[in-house]
């Protein structure tokens, strides 16, 4: 068959090394300059490593991710360091990334943190998602875990992941999805994902598939004979498949022939968008803490905050320490309109609350990233509510990060979606 593929990113190049690799004719459509999506990243002058735009990280429990890494060539590329995640309570950071840290964590009662651990480990080994679906995270937690854990240690975290909008909504699974597999170890990959993206591009291409970089898809139409015709600014092709794993607005404008009743469950889909703003400094920002989780209602402007240079070695970009304030936000939020400098001065209190002595001088550079579709927002038996990823037309397939629920947007379930999306269009393959 002949397959358009529309975005480079993890789940389209899954999708595309899958299929070219049983023979058929691939092209890959991606509208920016580089393969990657959100799992892309940067690389200044005077730097070995890229960083990513939007902060990454993959765990031991990834084995789709790590799969496919063995497939291509690179898997001896993926390590894993031991950095330290740290809970903000009461002014101090306390880490919080083992059993042995959360019984020392002084925010909640002894009695609490035994039940938190006990929770904990059902969560790790119940396999019952379905259920869990039924509930609200912020109900359920609150019941199970106790007021004063929850209070404590999670709300903030829905808050701050979710806004007050939704905190209360998103369902149990979800949040049962985030503990059942993943790990305190955390993995990355030699030279940046940015790197490990390009390596995938290049093992793709070996499989003889074509990727068309800054050729955005404006528009997929149905033709005669089950086939498909796709619009670029480099004219008209026609394929006899179609998968798109663009965002649910993208593939709504793109494909507005959809049936009715399959773009409404498409346009119901809620998500949030992502700020990132990237620093290089000149000195560390802290005492060898890599991750920090942040409660906004500690007067922290956003939701977390990532010393990529406790994690890696400085050496690798120059000697810089590379510094990451991330939330999600409404695509409507002020930050998606501000200047990377107004973003700046409105986050720097929020860096002094973690160390008095930090100032602008100790910026170097600087970099912002904004994407309006970064984090979707699964309710109470949401399995009910997602798209099919075979739609109603023919021959037309859309695999999102809004489709691998239960579980959360990362790059070893983009992996996981494409690869089950090639299998799909694999079974449609006319005899």
């Amino acid at each position: 068959m002949k397959i358009a593929i529309i975005g480079a990113g993890i789940g389209g190049l899954s999708a595309a090394w899958d299929l070219a690799g049983a023979g058929h004719e691939v092209n890959v459509y991606e509208g920016s300059d580089k393969v990657g999506g959100l799992a892309g990243g940067f690389r200044p002058e005077g730097w070995e490593w890229s960083v990513e735009k939007y902060y990454h990280h993959w765990f031991q429990s990834d084995a789709e991710l790590l799969k496919i890494a063995e497939e291509i060539g690179v898997r001896d590329k993926v390590f894993y360091p031991q950095p330290v995640t740290a809970l903000y309570h009461q002014g101090k950071f306390y880490a919080f990334d083992s059993p042995i840290a959360v019984l020392k964590f002084p925010g909640i009662h002894f009695i609490d943190r035994l039940r938190f651990g006990f929770v904990g480990a059902y969560l790790r080994f119940s396999k019952n998602w379905k259920s869990f679906e039924k509930h609200t995270a912020h109900e359920w937690l609150r019941k199970w875990m106790g007021k004063r854990a929850y209070e404590t240690l999670w709300e903030p975290m829905l808050k701050g992941k979710f806004g007050e909008e939704y905190y209360r909504d998103v369902n149990m699974a979800w949040f049962w999805a985030r503990i059942h597999v993943r790990t305190p170890q955390l993995g990355t990959f030699e030279g940046g994902f940015q790197a490990f993206c390009d390596e995938f591009a290049e093992a793709v291409r070996g499989r003889g598939a074509t990727i068309l970089l800054e050729t955005p898809v404006e528009r997929i139409e149905s033709k005669d004979k089950d086939q498909l015709a796709l619009r670029t600014n480099d004219g008209e092709e026609t394929f006899d498949r179609v998968l798109s794993t663009t965002s649910p607005e993208l593939v709504a404008k793109m494909a507005p022939d959809l049936p009715e009743d399959y773009l409404s469950g498409v346009r119901n889909l809620k998500s949030l968008g992502a700020v990132v703003l990237t620093l290089s400094m000149d000195r560390p920002l802290g005492p060898e803490i890599y991750w920090y989780n942040l409660p906004k209602s500690e007067g922290f402007p956003f939701l977390c905050l990532v010393e990529h240079t406790q994690f890696v070695d400085k050496e690798h970009f120059g000697g810089n320490h590379i510094v990451y304030c991330g939330d999600y936000l409404p695509p409507d939020h002020r930050y998606f309109s501000m200047t990377k400098e107004e973003i700046l001065e409105e986050y720097l209190p929020g860096l002094q609350k973690i160390n008095p002595e930090v100032s602008k001088d100790w910026v170097k550079e600087s970099w912002m990233f904004r994407a309006q579709y970064a984090q979707p927002v699964p309710f109470v038996n949401h399995s009910e509510n997602i798209p099919s990823i075979r739609t109603p037309i023919p021959g037309l397939y859309w695999a999102s990060m809004s489709q691998v629920y239960p579980w959360d947007r990362g790059t070893n379930f983009a992996v996981e979606i494409g690869r089950r999306a090639a299998k799909s269009i694999q079974a449609s393959k006319p005899s």
